[in-house]
């Protein structure tokens, strides 16, 4: 046995120093703690330590002589009394919830569970099988490695165009990819893979959940592909790493930095794989279930659920909460991340169960050094009846409008009475965002995501098709607000098909027309199917898989017209504002009644108060001014074409097309000002206005 000594409280987690290792665990109610060391593949215990140190709840050693790559795990000891919220079972192998690397995989086994899951007793029941061979081990870690001059690319919020996408699902198909790299963290160091981030134009990517989840189930099947069962909060999934080597998640980043990438991560801290009573004992019950997790004040037995996974994540206890700061601060200062996207973000944000921008995670946040200097996103919403918050959190802080995708869907698909939501929604939600300073991209702008139906099955399906999930269809949402032209799924009806299409393309020109943050979800851009599927969590296969080499000549185009649209996204001046608009009169054009945003109708006149009510209205178009170059959108979500007639202001400008997503016009082509011209069916068109006559010697 190694020499050892009582060691420091800080930091937390196991500190590798040159000499030896210290360890450090919080736990405010345990009666003693182990330290259990093992072998180096986590199968056999070779030494035991208790913990006598403890200082201000914190129980730490130091070992001498212990080196990088020691596994270990931790027993803890104290009462089980579930009617009092206290779960402790010392014959439970714990996880260090600091642990920054794993070994060993997560077997489904009764030993897992601090009660019988075999007694009528259920939870009040009380488990003496060992669950040590059948959880994964902590493992020490060194975290040099060599950056070399990596920086953060800092992408500015007006050039951010979000590509969200999971390690699996983007690289187990991918023919240029190595065998051995697919489905791991090296595929996104692929110089395929680069050249195509490249060539699309995205700036920053978004990856599902990529903290140890453990997906497997019995073996048999993936219940957990997209990742939101999260176990540790600083070692990365296991199977997503190719020799189980930390330095390839590192590598993906360093490459992606090279190439002017942003890498954001979507993490889980509002519950997690241990789910309710029923849940097993894998590490956060174990140690301290009171302090880790919110119980429901009736009976502590149960837990207050603000997740609908079982049990809130106490983030109102400030041991659980530095728990929280220190993972997001390792990903940034570590692992060199550039921002969070924070699911149910609402449940974090919590005092008292109730919603509030003073809440201990949203302050702590605010002020740290480190998490300003990245994108922070929220999801602004959790599962409860008063936990929808779009539009509640911080300025600086970016949040999913599930508004605006609602109403794109809406507004595509044909329904009536759409135009002033969409209106309010591409030019930058400032009914919902534009106070406290907050700026215009605020808005996470998205039609789909990751949860629903991806964009091509949202113009082939109007009901989910869920079969697979083995759950009777039951699950995933009901309103999708989708159209499939007249046909469910695929058919070879060349109409619908085109229908399909134009309504593909219209929307995806909205989307990277709208002001806000726009986000794409990966294999949209060129029309992959879910067949139907709006809820593929336990999809690990050809339904939530790219499946690059069925890409044909169509798909081909249809990605093209997407890059396309970032290019003129990215050349446009117009986005470059951080203002909301006011719809104010530019005095220097007195001539004419100039604003920065005015809405126009069919026969060029401006829209009026009652014109917004107008049920069957189904088209508008938006000019925004521009300092040197002005533009005009125009949306036509009808059935037939429709004869434009153009603002008394253009009569004289130059105007250009630089978008027809109906191809019905090409790119350049120049348009007669004066005489009205036809926008076709289900299209969007976007003009550039260039060189008007002299407005008191000023171009519009």
């Amino acid at each position: 046995m190694n020499k050892f000594s009582l060691g420091k409280s800080y930091p937390l987690g196991s500190t590798y120093d040159g000499n030896g290792v210290n360890f450090a665990i919080f736990s405010a109610h345990a009666e003693k703690i182990e330290l259990c060391l093992f072998n180096s593949d986590g199968t056999k215990e070779t030494n035991r330590y208790e913990l006598t140190a403890r200082e201000n709840n914190i129980w730490h050693i130091y070992i001498e002589g212990l080196q990088p790559g020691q596994v270990y795990g931790y027993r803890v000891y104290g009462p089980y009394k579930p009617q009092e919220g206290k779960r402790f079972n010392h014959h439970k192998l714990l996880l260090d919830p600091y642990a920054k690397k794993l070994v060993g995989k997560l077997i489904w086994h009764k030993a897992l569970f601090g009660y019988n899951p075999d007694s009528s007793d259920k939870d009040l029941s009380f488990n003496t099988l060992d669950s040590a061979p059948y959880v994964p081990k902590a493992v020490v870690v060194d975290d040099n490695f060599d950056w070399e001059n990596d920086v953060h690319p800092n992408v500015s919020a007006d050039k951010t165009i979000i590509y969200e996408t999971h390690v699996r699902g983007f690289t187990m198909l991918h023919p240029k990819i190595k065998d051995s790299n697919r489905g791991k963290f090296l595929g996104f160091t692929s110089n395929s893979v680069i050249n195509y981030l490249n060539w699309l134009g995205i700036s920053s990517i978004e990856f599902l959940p990529i903290f140890a989840f453990f997906g497997e189930k019995d073996g048999m099947y993936i219940d957990n592909y997209w990742g939101y069962e999260t176990l540790s909060y600083f070692a990365p999934e296991p199977k997503y790493l190719k020799n189980n080597n930390l330095d390839e998640f590192k590598q993906m980043v360093k490459t992606l930095h090279q190439n002017g990438k942003e890498v954001i991560l979507d993490v889980v801290y509002n519950h997690t794989i241990e789910g309710n009573q029923m849940g097993p004992t894998l590490c956060y019950r174990g140690i301290d279930n009171e302090s880790y997790y919110t119980l429901n004040p009736q009976n502590k037995r149960f837990y207050f659920d603000t997740t609908g996974c079982g049990a809130s994540f106490n983030l109102q206890n400030p041991y659980v909460l530095t728990l929280v700061m220190d993972s997001l601060r390792y990903w940034v200062k570590t692992m060199h991340i550039d921002g969070f996207r924070l699911d149910l973000a609402t449940s974090l944000s919590r005092y008292k169960e109730k919603f509030t921008q003073d809440s201990g995670f949203l302050l702590a946040a605010r002020q740290d050094e480190i998490l300003r200097s990245v994108k922070m996103i929220v999801e602004p919403w959790d599962a409860t009846m008063d936990g929808y918050n779009l539009g509640a959190f911080p300025p600086s802080w970016h949040e999913w409008n599930d508004r605006y995708r609602d109403v794109v869907r809406r507004f595509w698909s044909g329904h009536n009475r759409q135009i002033g939501e969409f209106a309010s929604r591409i030019s930058g939600s400032s009914d919902i965002f534009g106070f406290a300073r907050r700026d215009i991209y605020s808005s996470v702008n998205f039609i789909t995501s990751h949860d629903g139906f991806n964009a091509h099955d949202l113009v082939c399906y109007n009901h989910k098709h869920n079969q697979a999930n083995g759950e009777n269809n039951r699950d995933g949402n009901d309103s999708n607000w989708s159209w499939n032209s007249g046909t469910e799924g695929q058919t070879f009806d060349e109409k619908i098909k085109k229908n399909r299409l134009l309504r593909l393309k219209a929307m995806f020109t909205t989307l990277l027309m709208s002001f806000g943050t726009p986000m794409i979800e990966s294999g949209d851009e060129f029309g992959k199917t879910q067949f139907g599927n709006n809820n593929p969590y336990c999809q690990d296969n050809v339904i939530t898989w790219i499946v690059w080499e069925a890409i044909n000549h169509e798909d081909r185009n249809l990605a093209r017209f997407v890059k396309h649209l970032i290019d003129m996204r990215k050349e446009m001046k117009i986005f470059e504002r951080s203002n909301f608009f006011e719809g104010k009169k530019i005095e220097k054009y007195a001539r004419h009644t100039i604003k920065d945003l005015m809405w126009f109708k069919q026969d060029g006149r401006e829209m009026e108060s009652g014109d917004w009510l107008d049920e069957n209205s189904k088209s508008l178009s938006c000019f925004i001014f521009g300092e040197t170059k002005s533009y005009l959108q125009i949306y036509n979500a009808d059935t037939s074409p429709k004869e434009w007639k153009l603002p008394e202001f253009c009569t004289k400008a130059r105007l250009r097309i630089l978008v027809d997503s109906s191809e019905t016009y090409k790119q350049n082509d120049e348009i007669n000002s004066k005489s009205s011209f036809s926008i076709p069916a289900w299209s969007a068109i976007i003009i550039e206005i260039t060189k008007p006559e002299n407005y008191h010697g000023k171009q519009l």
